[in-house]
């Protein structure tokens, strides 16, 4: 599903429950200096993110200051976020003239404690290659590093490496859950460009060898993923990035099922081995 990009005055754009990706809510939160939000998504855990902008968070008795040091845009510089445990309220001050804040949640019965993730904690991989179209980097907010203190939520920032080419290839799912071949993850995605008039393309093809959906993807478009293979690309001269969240049926770590004719393909891209081990 395709949600265009729209002003949601800091209401959900994938609420809880909501009927094609129930395991993830997925928020966007506009602020100017001094203003404040409450987060509390009832049953979800939840990861804040700040895209522009520095915020603090509040959490309890616990806070965390200056989270965020983007200005211009995703580009400028690493993410930092502060995760959230499920039933918990947090309030978010504006720190900085403006902010914009995703909010990453994922439906979980087990509570956990809050804590912030800087700069310096963010776990990169990069793969693929100019060659293949495939270049691109992801970096891990909520990765691998933090099993055991998350309870079903991933959160990265997906990013091409140069100008045009494909991301999420060779083509794979998780929409059920089938040890050891495949989780069920839910996954949402919210796309910028750059330059902001850029555009793409997001696939999906519901069964191997049979025609699926696309979807013309622009700044701010939202994608929502229940079932199927998922390839994406950008045009040329563009950069595309992906804020992902990802919530899991039945545990955090990611078993991702490759499209069967593509599926050859992971021995001929780069490095692409590494970055499915990031995400068990």
């Amino acid at each position: 599903m395709h949600i265009a990009p729209h002003d949601n005055h800091n209401q959900a754009i994938i609420g809880a429950d909501h009927p094609l990706v129930p395991l993830c809510y997925f928020n966007i939160v506009h602020l100017t200096k001094g203003q404040t939000f409450t987060s509390h998504v009832p049953g979800y855990e939840t990861c804040l993110v700040p895209a522009t902008g520095t915020i603090d968070v509040t959490c309890g008795a616990e806070t965390f200051p200056a989270i965020g040091q983007r200005r211009a845009n995703v580009w400028d510089g690493e993410p930092e976020g502060v995760y959230i445990p499920t039933g918990t309220a947090a309030t978010i001050t504006c720190h900085s003239d403006r902010a914009e804040v995703f909010i990453a949640g994922a439906r979980c019965d087990e509570v956990h404690t809050p804590f912030a993730i800087r700069a310096a904690d963010i776990d990169p991989v990069q793969y693929g290659s100019d060659d293949t179209k495939t270049h691109r980097k992801i970096k891990h907010i909520l990765g691998t590093k933090y099993h055991g203190r998350v309870g079903r939520l991933l959160v990265s920032e997906l990013y091409t490496v140069g100008a045009g080419g494909w991301s999420g290839f060779p083509s794979h799912k998780h929409d059920t859950t089938r040890l050891p071949l495949e989780t069920r993850h839910d996954e949402v995605y919210n796309f910028r460009f750059n330059p902001p008039h850029g555009s793409g393309l997001q696939m999906l093809q519901r069964e191997d060898g049979q025609p699926g959906d696309a979807y013309h993807i622009v700044d701010g478009s939202t994608i929502a993923i229940d079932t199927g293979y998922h390839p994406c690309c950008v045009l040329p001269g563009y950069e595309m990035y992906y804020f992902t969240i990802l919530a899991g049926e039945t545990q955090r770590s990611l078993v991702q099922y490759f499209q069967p004719s593509h599926a050859y393909q992971i021995d001929t891209i780069p490095g692409i081995k590494d970055m499915i081990a990031k995400f068990k």
